[in-house]
């Protein structure tokens, strides 16, 4: 865990959020540290980078010495790669004019940033990052017969190799890097099981490969199911970078949280706006305004930590606020097996000690419990 050089606010405090990301994973940990989120980092896949592949600087001499008419740069990180495989091979001289050349097109902002952080130009964009705009919008303007180089991210061409073959044109594929197994597996399966246990706020995705992996990891621990019906109730955020990290997650049934923008700082933007925004959901309670975490609540922007049994118990509470849930519901509601009525009282008796006697919690007798909600009447 990064340690954040200042803390912007504590809209995250009490958020336990996990990162199944290899890249610029200590980037994006360190942003959420700086609202109070504790974060864990459980790569699902890695990158391997083709540094010393001698192919791809083999690839490399030739488009100088046979120049492409385009170049296709499907991703920031893999266009600087490149950019940085060639330097290392003494070849950027070389290849500088070439691109210079070239009408280069990128799949999406991170590529076109990349190209002129590289010192060139973008001559077009596809705005929603998707290979589909790009490969249309070539294959519409008409290609037959030009060189078209296509550099590909880790996990595979995307079809655009073919179409563009298949529109008459002569590719030269590049593969700048190419995704590898995770550091450790043993970790991202408990990373998937804690998350259907209920120990995790937020999962973050920011790449396609990596939440595939990650939803065939949970799959694998017998973790999906729990994972999704705890992210449809409402229980864990979900979040993906984008429209293209996002499908693997839908395709589980899984509906993530999309920022507006594709970047990391949108992502946390929105994780902040999603539990401190005007929007979040908070319940009014005599008491004050009530979040519940992972590891305990939130009371008007102040995080108190609680037992397991006392999240879950308020968590039961919480699901239609201010109603009266009967000790039959709460048993089925904690995750011991052995939770009876005595277990419902000592849970209930906890969360009250760990609340230093606030009235959160009401005893309705012979009943149940309910949350001590404030009635719009009395707002």
């Amino acid at each position: 865990m990064t340690t954040p050089a200042r803390t912007i606010s504590t809209v995250l405090q009490g958020c336990t959020v996990l990162l199944p990301v290899d890249r610029r994973s200590g980037e994006l940990s360190a942003a959420l540290e700086r609202h109070g989120a504790r974060v864990r980092v459980a790569p699902a896949l890695t990158i391997v980078p083709h540094v010393d592949d001698d192919e791809l600087i083999a690839q490399t001499r030739s488009l100088v010495d046979d120049p492409p008419d385009v170049v296709v740069a499907t991703t920031g990180v893999g266009f600087r790669a490149w950019m940085e495989t060639a330097d290392e091979a003494g070849l950027h001289d070389a290849l500088a004019p070439v691109l210079d050349s070239a009408r280069i097109v990128a799949r999406g902002p991170k590529a076109r940033g990349a190209i002129q952080q590289a010192g060139f130009e973008a001559d077009w964009v596809a705005e929603s990052e998707t290979a589909a705009e790009l490969r249309d919008f070539l294959v519409a303007e008409g290609i037959e017969g030009l060189h078209v180089a296509v550099q590909h991210h880790g996990s595979g061409a995307d079809g655009l190799d073919e179409a563009f073959e298949a529109a008459g044109a002569r590719v030269t594929s590049l593969t700048i890097y190419r995704w590898g197994p995770p550091p450790d597996p043993e970790i991202v399966a408990a990373s998937t099981q804690q998350v259907a246990r209920g120990e995790i706020d937020a999962v973050l995705f920011t790449s396609a490969p990596a939440a595939r992996e990650w939803i065939l990891a949970a799959e694998r621990a017998d973790a999906l199911d729990g994972v999704a019906a705890r992210a449809a109730r409402g229980h864990v955020l979900v979040a993906a970078v984008g429209p293209i990290t996002a499908s693997p997650l839908l395709e589980a049934g899984i509906t993530p949280l999309i920022p507006d923008r594709g970047r990391l700082g949108a992502l946390v933007r929105a994780v902040v706006t999603h539990y401190g925004g005007v929007d979040a959901a908070l319940i009014p309670t005599t008491v004050g305004r009530l979040g519940i975490r992972s590891s305990g609540i939130v009371l008007d922007g102040e995080f108190t930590p609680l037992p397991r049994t006392g999240v879950e118990i308020l968590r039961a509470l919480a699901k239609n606020p201010g109603a009266v849930v009967s000790r039959a519901d709460l048993i089925a509601a904690l995750s011991s097996a052995e939770s009876s009525g005595h277990a419902v009282e000592v849970a209930v008796a906890r969360t009250r000690e760990a609340l230093g006697g606030l009235d959160l919690i009401r005893t309705v007798y012979k009943r149940g419990y309910r949350l001590d909600v404030i009635d719009e009447e009395d707002a």
